[in-house]
């Protein structure tokens, strides 16, 4: 049982490990990808007044503007591109949709890789269930 403790204190910390390991500016690019992906407009912050109204906007994050009947999606970043993302409604929900469908595709390649070495022991790791007879799920060959 302790054993089982250590093991999963130990995954969870180099998973830790290595979400720490994508910059904060990567993270930026990325979500601004699946911005442009869904149809959001880049406008430059490329003239002095467009510059101090950027900073004026929480970094990073959305915004809405409305106007009568209208609604945009305005997303500011001050550190990668210097520009605000302007979005309709259509735009946000596709930007949604997607960053959706990106989290399942990367959860599914976590979950479903495949480990294929020729070389790799797994008797070397014993049993791969709780100990006892007819206690949850074991791995290869009963009787490690």
């Amino acid at each position: 049982m302790k054993n089982l403790r250590l093991t999963l204190t130990a995954a969870i910390l180099a998973s830790v490990a290595l979400a720490a390991c994508v910059t904060q500016q990567q993270r930026i690019e990325s979500r601004e990808d699946l911005l442009s992906a869904a149809g959001f407009i880049i406008k430059p912050a490329n003239t002095p007044e467009r510059q101090q109204m950027l900073t004026r906007l929480p970094a990073n994050r959305f915004v809405i503007r409305q106007k009568g009947d209208v609604i945009h999606y305005v997303y500011s970043d001050p550190i990668v591109c210097g520009c605000l993302y302007v979005g309709t409604q259509a735009a946000y929900n596709q930007y949604k949709a997607n960053q959706l469908a990106q989290h399942l595709a990367d959860e599914q390649q976590m979950n479903a890789q495949m480990y294929d070495d020729a070389a790799w022991n797994w008797n070397a790791w014993g049993p791969w269930g709780p100990p006892g007879p007819g206690f949850g799920f074991v791995y290869g060959p009963v009787g490690w």
